[in-house]
């Protein structure tokens, strides 16, 4: 028989459904690796994040009603509410904007990089937290610049990750100007 004693609040839930489906996340890595090797996980692994994190940033504008974003304020608050619904508590990052058009994202641990350390590939895992943010700009059509490009994993190589998106032009971006495609370019120095 079983006990109830403390029912769990929605918060808790959602930060249940999250850490299960990072644990799904790595599994799916660790397996994928074993059978097939690093170069092809990455590869695979990448192509997955950039098609689900297309899927997700759409869900979330529909959900919210959101059709066009106006402005870099407008973006922000908009940016900040979807890394809300699609990350936990867990989760170690900071975004920040120092300037206008300007987010810092940051991140002092990661759960992944955990994950292929444990594995003993994180000096051949090639990043896809970052790869995420980057999609959802690019499926909202949304011109940035980053800067570092990432190209292995920063946790391992610095012992953090961060990257700087730089957004000149925002204006107007609305969900069916999808036909441009991406639009983005690496941002030089700092």
């Amino acid at each position: 028989m079983i006990h109830k004693t403390a029912a769990l609040q929605m918060e808790e839930i959602v930060e249940l459904i999250i850490k299960n489906w990072m644990t799904h996340d790595i599994m799916w890595f660790y397996n994928y690796l074993k059978e097939f090797g690093v170069g092809k996980n990455n590869k695979i692994n990448k192509t997955a994040i950039r098609d689900m994190s297309t899927i997700k940033i759409k869900r979330i504008q529909k959900g919210e009603g959101v059709e066009c974003i106006n402005s870099f304020d407008e973006f922000k608050r908009f940016f900040d509410l979807a890394m809300s619904i699609a990350t936990g508590t867990f989760m170690k990052y900071v975004n920040s904007s120092p300037a206008h058009n300007i987010i810092q994202s940051e991140r002092k641990s990661c759960l992944a990089y955990d994950g292929v350390k444990a594995m003993g590939v994180e000096e051949h895992y090639e990043c896809g937290i970052m790869l995420r943010i980057n999609a959802w700009l690019e499926t909202m059509g949304i011109p940035y610049e980053i800067a570092p490009e990432i190209t292995g994993c920063m946790m391992h190589t610095d012992g953090k990750c961060y990257q700087h998106h730089r957004f000149s032009s925002l204006r107007k971006q609305c969900v069916a100007n999808e036909s441009k495609g991406p639009q983005r370019s690496t941002l030089l120095g700092g």
